[in-house]
């Protein structure tokens, strides 16, 4: 149950005879998914008729997560596309209860949601200050520490202040700093993909940072601590291009955090809900994790968008984590593979051609010191 929510506004549908007004209020209740998470989900009337709702996770964000919900007589739904979560519950007769189950990745867990009062609502955290966009985009601190070699996968995340990067490779870092596939960078010496680093930065500015911001500060980290010079160049290379489908895209347009991180997160391999999110920032997790070329985003799709991928993954896929994709299994009813997938689910496709593609050539570099 990890990144549950980012903000977004949730559409509530309704059908059958409840009426909005049966539901619109504050809810609240408690999940037990490993450890006792506190939700929260408000629901209002929306403006021009229907209402609009917003749920919380309040132990892991302050931020909401998209939703539709319909009501059928007594039955309440909850669909939560971006995290892959579902709450399925039934509205007791004095209206002040919901009792469900909640589902996420195949795992139902009871919950029930109970009308909040002004005497027992749970505060909901006020979401972080961003960071000033004419702020340093700079590290105050950065500590860097080889990896453990018995630690699996790679992470960049945010929490609070912190930028912390696990098992991380110099070409992992470079891959993300100038958003770039690992074929788009050439002539570095063996250890920039074979050594890994932890790295734990704190901003010199106050505030969260954007991605724009984050990306700056892990350049500047490269070349005052790892003292990395190079050029760039164009070479003839194999791509995947995002497109939009014939039929459109299905995804759902987040406009509550523009200036916001997205929310990318593998829930396993090929699973990946997506909050915030630009098409471009899907191009980039597909070319540094799943994918063995540079994948760019052709889908002049702008701004950001709620979804989640579910597919099966092959042998050739997930190299960028370092992880060994098992064989299929024989289940009927499991996912499509990628490129089918990414086009019913989300209306997209990836289009494989060549193009003229900006490479790094580096030039000199060094390994950082701890601190």
């Amino acid at each position: 149950m990890k990144s549950l929510l980012r903000a977004a506004v949730a559409l509530v549908v309704l059908a059958g005879p409840a009426s909005a007004q049966t539901i619109t209020g504050n809810w609240q209740g408690v999940l037990q998914a490993g450890r006792d998470l506190r939700i929260v989900i408000t629901i209002a009337e929306a403006d021009g008729g229907g209402v609009r709702g917003v749920m919380y996770s309040i132990d892991q964000s302050p931020q909401g997560v998209p939703a539709t919900i319909t009501v059928q007589g007594s039955t309440v739904r909850m669909a939560m596309t971006g995290i892959g979560g579902a709450f399925e519950g039934t509205l007791t007769s004095d209206g002040n209860t919901l009792a469900g189950t909640w589902n996420q990745g195949g795992k139902p867990l009871p919950m029930s949601l109970q009308r909040a009062t002004p005497d027992n609502a749970w505060a909901i955290p006020q979401p972080p200050t961003p960071m000033a966009a004419d702020a340093p985009a700079v590290f105050e601190v950065a500590t860097i520490k080889p990896s453990n070699p018995n630690t699996p996968g790679k992470l960049f995340t945010v929490k609070g202040r912190q930028v912390i990067t696990i098992n991380t490779s110099l070409s992992d870092l470079i891959t993300f700093a100038y958003e770039l596939h690992a074929r788009q960078i050439t002539g570095g010496p063996e250890w920039t993909e074979k050594e890994k680093y932890d790295i734990t930065g704190q901003p010199e500015a106050q505030g969260t940072p954007s991605m724009v911001q984050l990306r700056a500060m892990v350049r500047q980290l490269l070349t005052d601590r790892f003292k990395l010079v190079f050029h760039r160049d164009k070479r003839d290379l194999s791509v995947y291009a995002i497109v939009v489908g014939p039929n459109g895209h299905k995804l759902t347009k987040n406009d509550t955090n523009p200036n916001g991180l997205p929310g990318l997160l593998f829930r396993g391999l090929g699973v990946l809900p997506a909050t915030n999110a630009t098409i471009a920032d899907l191009a980039g997790v597909m070319q540094t994790a799943v994918l063995d070329r540079p994948v760019v985003d052709k889908s002049g799709l702008a701004g950001r968008y709620d979804f989640t991928l579910r597919w099966t993954p092959d042998e050739s896929q997930f190299a960028g984590l370092g992880v060994q994709v098992p064989p299929p299994s024989n289940d009927p009813n499991a996912p499509p593979g990628l490129f089918t997938a990414i086009q019913e689910q989300l209306g997209l496709k990836l289009d494989a051609t060549r193009a003229p593609t900006e490479v790094l050539v580096i030039d000199r570099v060094e390994k950082p010191s701890e601190n």
